[in-house]
């Protein structure tokens, strides 16, 4: 019997690592290393403690965007208690949200929302090591393994510029991290020290995130006091509107002419107009159904606060 086990154990740790090609990993190393003039011995002592998740792949091919229709999708995002929540955390950030809102033109409520439907205000970040899901994502997720090694790059990177301990970092099964979940690239690129204390942590300092999610908003070119979305009648072919499911990704579309259609509980539809900051939005995610949850509990948080406040 123990030697059945035995046998067992072996095939299992085979056909995992089967699924990663380690020649391909090897090759990553010294790329990485020599791209990013950092010393080899480091980079593989990282790379070599990644583990294979399938659990990781599982996830990717069942997002809630794609599985879930509007009005299932919309009853985890707006409810009571994240609204409320909401609120409590614009309330206790309120000054360095008002001051970010002044630098970057981004309004609060959509700042606030972004962190509510990413993390929850922080709550739910996360529980998979980053290093083991861009890892598996890297070298065993063919479709998508181009972008993944590159932000597995990015993640070493970053943590030999932030200091980040790469196998203790948790985040999404994706790989994203912090309030705002930001790809290890986007962290790099977008994230800002509001402290000027010279450490941006996305992960632990509500302060960095907030303004890093607007940062990157106002890098994307959002409109200071433009519409977001407004609900339309449904649109005739004469109209020439982009016609949308939510499970759609457009990238080229001019959002102006784009018409979100959303299945609601009573199997009737809604519609829904985007403009320019709509396709700000999408850059942060580009689902669809993310870009509505986030401009409806944004509605919703700012229509509380304003309820307590008065």
């Amino acid at each position: 019997m123990k030697t059945y086990l035995f046998i067992l154990i072996l095939a299992v740790s085979h056909h995992a690592l089967a699924k990663v090609d380690l020649r391909q990993v090897d090759a990553f190393i010294d790329q990485t290393a020599a791209e990013l003039n950092l010393e080899p011995q480091w980079v593989r002592s990282i790379v070599s403690q990644a583990k294979h998740q399938q659990s990781i792949i599982d996830a990717m091919n069942r997002p809630a965007e794609k599985v879930l229709q509007w009005h299932d999708y919309r009853n985890i995002f707006l409810t009571d208690k994240r609204t409320l929540e909401g609120v409590d955390f614009w309330n206790k950030h309120e000054a360095v949200i008002d001051q970010v809102v002044e630098q970057s033109g981004v309004p609060a409520e959509v700042i606030v929302a972004i962190i509510g439907v990413e993390t929850f205000y922080g709550r739910i970040k996360g529980n998979h090591k980053v290093l083991d899901a861009l890892y598996t994502l890297a070298f065993d997720y063919p479709k998508r393994s181009k972008f993944f090694t590159k932000e597995l790059k990015n993640f070493i990177q970053l943590a030999h510029e932030q200091h980040i301990n790469p196998l203790e970092a948790k985040g999404s099964y994706a790989g994203a991290m912090g309030y705002g979940q930001f790809m290890p690239s986007s962290y790099r690129a977008y994230a800002v020290d509001y402290e000027a204390d010279q450490v941006i942590d996305l992960i632990n300092n509500p302060q960095d995130a907030i303004a890093s999610v607007a940062n990157y908003l106002n890098k994307h070119k959002w409109k200071s006091g433009g519409a977001v979305l407004r609900q339309v009648t449904k649109p005739s072919v004469e109209m020439k509107f982009n016609q949308l499911k939510p499970h759609q990704k457009d990238h080229k579309t001019q959002a102006e002419y784009t018409v979100l259609q959303l299945d609601m509980a009573d199997g009737s539809q809604q519609y829904w107009q985007g403009f320019h900051n709509f396709y700000v939005i999408s850059r942060y995610n580009h689902s669809h159904m993310y870009v509505m949850a986030v401009y409806q509990l944004a509605e919703a948080i700012k229509a509380a606060r304003q309820e307590v406040s008065s």
